[in-house]
C-alpha cells in the first residue's frame, strides 16, 4: 500500500478514536432520584431540586436528575432503601427505620429526646455513623444524613397539658422507636402511613399525632388540628427520624472521577448539616399558620419535661439490651450518641 494511503488510514482512524472519546466525555448520566413525598413538600422543593440544580451545574451538565416522588416507582416506604440498594432508584431519600430492626445502631437517635435541633444534630448524626454504623448501609454510598425538625404532638380536640392526659389517647406514631416512646407515655400508638393522618384524625380514628411541623404544611394538619402540645425550644424533642438521602453504590462505582469529585462535593457532614439547617428554617413558616388559626398551644414546662423524660427511660434501656444482644455496646454507643450531640449544640 502506498504509504501515502496508510498515513490517510492512520489519520481518519485517529480522528474516530477522538469522536468516540469526546462522544464519551460528554454522555449525560441520568440519575434517578426517588422519595415518598409529594412535590410540594418543602423537602422536593427546597432540598431536592436545588440539590440537583447544583450538581448538574458543577458536572456542566453532565449529571441529571431523573425525579420519581410519591412513590412512583412503586413500592411501599419499607422498601425504599432496598430500592436504592438493589438500583431500582440510583439515588434515594428515605427512612431506614421503616425496617424495624435492621439499623439498630443508627437508630438510637430516634430514642426519645435526643434531638434539640436538626442542624446540629445532623452533624452529629453523621460523625456517628462513620464512625459506628457504616455497616449497616452496605451497598448504599451516603450523600448526607439528616433529622428534620423533630416531632411534636397535634391533637384533633384533645388538650394534652401534662402526662396524666395522654393517658389512652390514640396517637399516629411514625415508627417503632416511636411507638414504644409513646405507649411509655401511656398512649395507645397507632402506626399509620403519613397521607392517612389527617382523614384518620378528622374522622377520630385517632386523636393525634406524633409529626414534625415541617410535614402539617404538607398534609394541613393545622386546619384539623386544633391542640398542639410541644417541648420548649431549649428541649429535645419526644421523637426524632433519621433521613438517609444516599446513591446506589455500583451505579457510584461507574461514574468518572470527574464526575464522583461532583458528588463528594456536595456529600458529607457540611451537606448534613445544611440540610438539617433548611429543615429547622420550615418548622417557623408551618406553625405561623396555625398560629394564625388561634389553635391552642400547650408547651411542656421544665418539670413536666423532665417527668416525660422518666417516664420513656425504659425504652432506651430496651434499646441497649437489643443492641447488646446482636454482639455490639448498646450503653457506650448511646453514651457516643449523646456526646456528640453535646458536641454540636453549641
Amino acid at each position: 500500500m502506498h504509504v501515502s494511503k496508510i498515513w490517510l488510514i492512520m489519520i481518519a482512524a485517529t480522528i474516530a478514536i477522538g469522536a468516540g472519546s469526546a462522544g464519551a466525555a460528554s454522555e449525560v448520566v441520568t440519575l434517578k432520584v426517588s422519595h415518598f413525598l409529594p412535590t410540594n413538600s418543602p423537602f422536593h422543593q427546597q432540598v431536592l431540586l436545588p440539590w440537583c440544580d447544583k450538581i448538574g451545574k458543577e458536572s456542566g451538565g453532565k449529571l441529571k436528575c431523573q425525579i420519581y416522588p410519591s412513590l412512583q416507582l412503586g413500592g411501599s416506604p419499607t422498601q425504599l432503601y432496598d430500592q436504592m440498594r438493589d438500583g431500582v432508584a440510583d439515588i434515594m431519600w428515605t427512612i431506614p427505620s421503616y425496617q424495624a430492626g435492621r439499623f439498630t445502631k443508627t437508630e438510637v437517635f430516634e430514642l426519645p429526646f435526643m434531638v434539640k435541633t436538626a442542624e446540629k444534630g445532623s452533624e452529629a448524626l453523621w460523625e456517628y455513623v462513620q464512625k459506628h454504623s457504616l455497616d449497616e448501609f452496605k451497598g448504599v454510598k451516603l450523600i448526607f444524613v439528616h433529622f428534620n425538625d423533630g416531632k411534636q404532638l397535634h391533637f384533633g380536640k384533645k388538650s394534652v397539658k401534662a402526662l396524666e392526659d395522654l393517658k389512652g389517647l390514640k396517637i399516629r406514631a411514625p415508627g417503632r422507636i416511636a411507638s414504644l416512646t409513646l405507649a411509655a407515655l401511656g398512649a395507645v400508638p397507632v402506626q399509620l402511613p403519613a397521607p392517612a393522618v389527617p382523614e384518620s384524625i378528622a374522622k377520630s380514628v385517632v386523636d393525634g399525632a406524633s409529626v414534625s411541623w415541617e410535614v402539617t404544611t404538607t398534609l394541613k394538619l393545622q386546619e384539623i388540628c386544633k391542640t398542639h402540645t410541644e417541648t420548649a425550644p431549649n428541649q429535645a424533642k419526644h421523637s426524632s427520624s433519621v433521613f438517609v438521602f444516599g446513591m446506589n453504590q455500583a451505579k457510584y462505582d461507574s461514574l468518572s472521577p470527574e464526575l464522583k469529585k461532583v458528588i463528594d462535593r456536595n456529600s458529607g457532614q457540611e451537606a448534613s448539616r445544611a440540610v438539617g439547617k433548611m429543615f429547622d428554617g420550615f418548622t417557623g413558616p408551618a406553625r405561623n399558620i396555625a398560629v394564625g388559626r388561634h389553635n391552642t398551644f400547650n408547651i411542656l414546662s421544665d418539670a413536666e419535661y423532665k417527668r416525660w423524660v422518666k417516664a420513656t427511660e425504659n425504652v432506651s434501656a430496651a434499646w441497649i439490651k437489643e443492641v447488646d444482644a446482636k454482639g455490639g455496646n448498646g450503653k457506650a454507643l448511646l453514651a457516643d450518641a449523646k456526646a456528640l450531640l453535646k458536641k454540636y449544640d453549641k
